[in-house]
């Protein structure tokens, strides 16, 4: 007599074959090709396709809401990069010349009403301001006041680049109302694909590579130090890195490989995001510097200082300078060492500009490699709100949007020039990053993220007010 199959078994042997094709599929095509560097073109076919997708959504919104006389919210897009007030560069002894003058002028006219003389008045020359208070230079600081408060340069770099396209995405899309039946139908299957397909797969991926991660710089850890161990530490953090960039179907072009960083050496570069690091990690492997955490992020860090000699502070010691100072030192001077990759701002922008460097990494003689990194928003905002988002939430954001697409560009090493202090070879490597990515060069503090505006900017400008009235009173006392 015949046994009936179980349909326990049954499940099982679905659930083994299922597991096996699974994890050929990602050796076959994620593994190995992350290994050896290798890509087989999928992900940038998967793009131009997106592309398309999303230029067909945003026209057939157009028309929709042509159809419907509904009024369609179109973002500014320059107003991030030139603000919504139109300002010229000028000084501040020009803006109140200009003031002072106004006041003159509509003087003059009521004077010319009242005065029935037959020669006209000269118009009054354009002289630089008087060393006299006037109450019409209160009407300058008013007004710049209110351009602050109206087109804040700081605040609007803390929040999510606008796009001109739908790219599918509901927290991307401001025209939240039905169009039509086939623009929802196709939401509804990218909301499926990502979460049903994408989702998972990345997660999968992105436990490979962290699970290989711990594991192989664990046992690498245990070899002597020597060329063999160095050289099996940069195969798998590389091969490791790769595996999370693909967890992310994050697309990079490098440019300018031939100025990627070199031993002893620093990288700097303008941060937006925590995937920062994986992204130049994935193309050449760096020492990290940052504070000791807890839980899994500190399992990731013990286990990556074994094989290769990143830099970990205690909480205790991040606020000493002098002794991060050395440590940074002490790692550039031996050449034999892999470049500190160091992120300036101190905090995550937008990618629509870079923030003020902090000058302690350019006290440190050494040559610094200037790295812009530049990301696409139409595909994912890879943007970190820390505010707004914990790491998890991000994370969530991040594996269940269509990708990450980024160019990366290597600039010309920099050394600091004979005269020039830390603070002016920051702004200057600051402004070859801002120029190469296409961003906003600005000089605020991105600790105004979460900090007060310093008494120190408000005295700047007190001074510079009290330079021109004391300036021109000395001008005419020598006279």
């Amino acid at each position: 007599m015949e046994v009936p199959f179980p349909f326990d078994n049954l499940l099982c042997v679905l659930l083994g074959v299922s597991f096996t094709v699974w994890f050929t599929l990602l050796l076959v095509f994620i593994i190995v090709p992350a290994i050896f560097g290798l890509s087989f073109g999928i992900r940038r076919l998967y793009m131009k396709t997106l592309l398309k997708v999303f230029e067909w959504a945003t026209l057939r919104i157009e028309r929709g809401a042509k159809e419907k006389n509904h009024p369609l919210y179109k973002p500014y897009t320059d107003a991030m990069a030139t603000g919504i007030i139109a300002k010229e560069p000028t000084s501040l002894e020009e803006e109140l010349t200009e003031i002072r003058r106004s006041g003159s002028n509509r003087e003059l006219d009521v004077s010319m009403a009242t005065n029935s003389s037959s020669e006209p008045p000269s118009a009054p020359p354009s002289a630089p301001p008087s060393a006299e208070f006037e109450l019409s230079d209160i009407f300058w600081f008013c007004r710049r006041g209110v351009e602050s408060m109206v087109d804040d340069e700081v605040t609007k770099r803390f929040s999510a680049e606008e796009l001109e396209t739908w790219n599918l995405l509901t927290r991307s899309n401001y025209n939240l109302q039905h169009i039509s039946t086939r623009l929802t139908v196709l939401w509804g299957l990218g909301v499926l694909i990502r979460y049903g397909l994408l989702l998972p797969l990345r997660v999968t991926l992105a436990i490979t590579g962290i699970s290989l991660l711990v594991i192989f710089t664990t046992i690498i850890g245990l070899l002597p130090n020597s060329r063999a161990k160095s050289f099996l530490s940069e195969k798998v953090h590389l091969m490791c890195y790769r595996i999370c960039v693909r967890a992310l179907t994050a697309i990079i072009t490098y440019h300018h490989s031939e100025n990627k960083p070199k031993n002893g050496g620093i990288c700097v570069a303008n941060h937006t995001s925590p995937i920062d690091v994986i992204i130049l990690a994935s193309d050449g492997c760096y020492a990290m510097v940052g504070q000791i955490h807890g839980g899994l992020m500190g399992v990731i860090q013990r286990s990556m200082v074994k094989a290769a000699p990143h830099i970990w502070f205690e909480r205790s010691e991040v606020k000493d300078r002098h002794l991060v100072a050395k440590r940074l030192s002490d790692h550039v001077e031996d050449k034999t060492k892999l470049p500190i990759l160091i992120f300036p701002e101190g905090t995550c922008i937008n990618n629509t500009s870079v923030m003020m460097f902090k000058k302690g990494s350019f006290e440190i003689a050494s040559t610094v490699y200037p790295v812009a990194i530049k990301y696409d928003p139409r595909f994912g905002d890879a943007f970190w709100n820390s505010s707004k988002f914990g790491m998890v939430n991000y994370l969530l954001r991040m594996m269940s949007s269509w990708a990450i697409v980024c160019s990366v560009w290597y600039l010309p090493p920099m050394s600091r020039e004979e005269g020039e202090d830390a603070v002016q070879f920051a702004n200057r490597v600051k402004a070859a990053i801002a120029r190469q990515g296409g961003l906003v060069d600005l000089l605020w503090d991105g600790g105004l993220k979460r900090g007060k505006v310093k008494d120190t900017f408000k005295e700047e400008q007190q001074k510079l007010y009290s330079k021109i009235l004391v300036g021109t009173q000395e001008d005419r006392s020598r006279s």
